[in-house]
């Protein structure tokens, strides 16, 4: 047994020794023993613990790899998280203030994967151990909402028609309006036989929708979420904010970041935030998926009170917004994934939009994206992280960038 002194915290989660030797579930400052493998240890023991540990709140932490720290005290948390991107601005010499966390509370996540596979008496789901195709079943998980984990009876159902013993199911269910929008991918191939199983299914369980691989099984009632005072029906296995709570929380920071008449949403998804701010503005709303495209439209002429939105099929990465396309709106929204958006925002640099409102799941690319706005004369007024994926290591925030000087 080697043991070793945790220094800091990476940005996966595990704590990191000098080497580096990486310690899951560990946190700086501690003393630890564990048997080393290349640059991990594993068989870990506390043998000096940090004043931050606590006692995890979910009886599945230890076997569950859903969650990375549980084993932290909340302000250490969000600390942690708001250093990850105070880190990455860093890098590229960039100051600005940062706003108060906001972390989504206990049992707050709306959609969730889990893992299904077929046994003998009906079906093993939940989470992958970590580091492992070991499923680990969850039914008192303190992450997602419960009606999320009243599904033994679905699980059980799917893979006994649906699952193949060799294999393993994913099964997306996410709570809408009216009840549990399920995408299953990973089962046997459609035939006749199984489609049939598949809408008895949908009734016996009062789904919402059933989806299998691509094809929309069954449709009871559209699966509507909730964007400002829009319905929205997103596609099968299409992007959603994962907790209403951080939605409204990153909602409330595009809205404070923008203002005058009209703005463009760039990345719109399905409307998470172009419905609420077509409350106040005209909006243009662009996003590469036709069928997101489609449900946003869909959404905001059913709404009552919107202003106009003109939602196109666009894909910004091959066909990026052009400055004399902004040159008569006031702000833009931009929300792109991972990779950041980085021929967009070189558009965006180049144009006289006074305001951006960024919103960004990658404090990296958000960093590299941002240094190329305040090169070309944007401010970065304020950060503000949300915590949305609470125990895990990911971070995601809005941010405002302005232009004072433009503003009408």
């Amino acid at each position: 047994m080697d043991e070793f002194l945790i220094e800091r915290l990476g940005h996966q989660g595990d704590g990191i020794a000098e080497g580096p030797v990486f310690v899951p579930r560990s946190l700086p400052g501690e003393r630890v023993s564990g048997v080393r493998n290349g640059d991990r240890l594993s068989d870990v023991k506390i043998v000096e613990p940090s004043d931050q540990r606590v006692a995890p709140l979910c009886r599945h932490f230890k076997s569950c790899g859903g969650c990375q720290l549980q084993h932290a005290a909340e302000p250490f948390v969000a600390e942690y998280k708001q250093q990850i991107v105070k880190s990455a601005l860093d890098a590229h010499g960039i100051e600005t203030e940062f706003r108060p966390i906001v972390t989504s509370p206990v049992q707050s996540r709306r959609r969730a994967t889990f893992a299904v596979r077929r046994t003998k008496k009906g079906a093993l789901w939940g989470f992958h151990a970590r580091g492992s195709d070991t499923v680990v079943a969850v039914p008192d998980c303190q992450l997602v909402l419960p009606e999320l984990l009243t599904v033994d009876a679905l699980m059980n159902d799917l893979a006994r028609i649906g699952g193949s013993r060799k294999g393993e199911m994913a099964v997306n269910v996410t709570l809408s309006e009216v009840g549990l929008d399920i995408f299953v991918t990973g089962g046997k191939p459609l035939d006749n036989e199984l489609t049939l199983g598949l809408s008895g299914i949908v009734e016996a369980h009062k789904l919402a929708r059933l989806t299998w691989d691509d094809e929309v099984i069954g449709m009871r009632n559209p699966p509507f979420q909730k964007f400002g005072v829009g319905k929205v029906a997103p596609p099968p296995g299409s992007f959603l904010q994962a907790t209403v709570h951080g939605q409204a929380a990153l909602t409330a920071a595009v809205m404070e970041a923008v203002s005058g008449e009209k703005g463009v949403d760039l990345f719109s998804g399905c409307g998470t935030f172009t419905l609420p701010l077509a409350a106040h503005y005209e909006m243009i709303a662009l996003e590469s998926e036709k069928p997101m495209i489609a449900a946003l439209d869909r959404g905001w002429r059913e709404a009552k009170g919107l202003k106009k939105v003109e939602a196109v099929a666009r894909d910004l990465f091959r066909r990026p917004f052009l400055p004399d396309e902004l040159a008569k709106l006031d702000f833009a929204v931009l929300d792109p994934p991972r990779a950041g958006a980085e021929a967009q925002v070189a558009e965006l640099a180049k144009s006289d939009i006074a305001q951006i409102a960024y919103v960004s799941c990658n404090p990296v690319t958000f960093a590299r994206d941002a240094k190329v706005l305040i090169t070309a004369g944007y401010t970065l007024d304020w950060v503000q992280v949300v915590d949305q994926f609470r125990w895990s290591s990911h971070v995601e925030l809005a941010a405002k960038l302005s232009r004072p000087h433009m503003q009408r």
